[in-house]
Formats: C-alpha cells, structure tokens, sequence
C-alpha cells in the first residue's frame, strides 16, 4: 500500500469529506533507543519496553514499544494523510477513544490510515471541529496496533 493524503484548499473543505478515507502514512519504524528514550523521558522502565534480554523469555519474544508512544506517532503520521493547504492554524483538541489493540514491537514496520469521522463548522464560522479515526497497523500483517479517534481544530 503506497503513501496517499488527502490535501483540501482550507478549513472549510474537511466538511465534505465526512466518512472519507483520507489516505495512509509512509511506513515507520520505532527503534529500541527511541523506546529507551520515550521511558527515560516518561519514567515508564517496565523491563517489557527496556529488557531486551528478559523480554525475550516474556510473553511477546521481545520488548514492546509503549503504548503511549504508538499513540504520540498518531498525529505525526495523520499529517502524513491529511493536507489542509491554507489555515492560520491547526490544533490537537484532544481523544475521544483510544485502544492499544495489538503489541508493536521495535523494528517493526508500521503506518496510519485515517478516516475522516465527522466535521462541523465552529459556531463563529472562524474554522472547523473535527475528527478522524487513525488506525496505526503493521505493514507486514496488516495487524491494528493503535486506534485512535483523534479530535482536531483548523481555523481559517
């Protein structure tokens, strides 16, 4: 499956895309020292993201990357689908639901697809309130990893 966004003109064009499949991400790769580093910087060391050696003998043959890392990939890689050319600015409003469907392990390829769920015109006309479901799955087995339904703002 090849790299494929979606580019609307503006704001304004996210309200008829509602249902759209807006496009899939270049695939990625998270390495063992981005790991290490994402529990440096969260203080999440559970041995099953930073043990190489113990994470062998545990449940999944190898270290995991943190859930919470695959989740902050997610805007980064619905950027990759999602193009609105002409905006003063575009916000993160926030999640309305997230699950971890599947391990992912480092070195592993994954990517996003996202689909566009709904889209409204802010009361004062000045942008668009919308969301997207991102599913991140791994390129080889087209397993879900993540799925997030994401909740963003583009102003005019």
């Amino acid at each position: 499956m090849e790299p494929r966004k979606t580019v609307v003109p503006g704001p304004m064009g996210l309200l008829e895309l509602v249902g759209v499949d807006l496009g899939v991400s270049a695939p990625r790769v998270v390495s063992q020292a981005e790991v290490d580093a994402f529990a440096d910087l969260t203080g999440d060391h559970q041995w099953i993201h930073v043990d190489v050696e113990r994470a062998k003998d545990g449940p999944f043959g190898s270290t995991i990357v943190h859930g919470f890392f695959t989740l902050a990939l997610v805007p980064l890689m619905f950027g990759e689908t999602l193009e609105v050319a002409e905006s003063s600015m575009g916000v993160n409003y926030g999640l309305d639901k997230v699950r971890f469907v599947a391990p992912l392990r480092p070195q592993e390829e994954v990517r996003a697809r996202a689909t566009l769920v709904s889209a409204e015109l802010l009361g004062d006309g000045v942008g668009v309130h919308a969301a997207a479901r991102v599913v991140v799955e791994r390129v080889e087995d087209g397993q879900l990893c993540c799925v997030a339904d994401i909740v963003f703002r583009y102003y005019v």
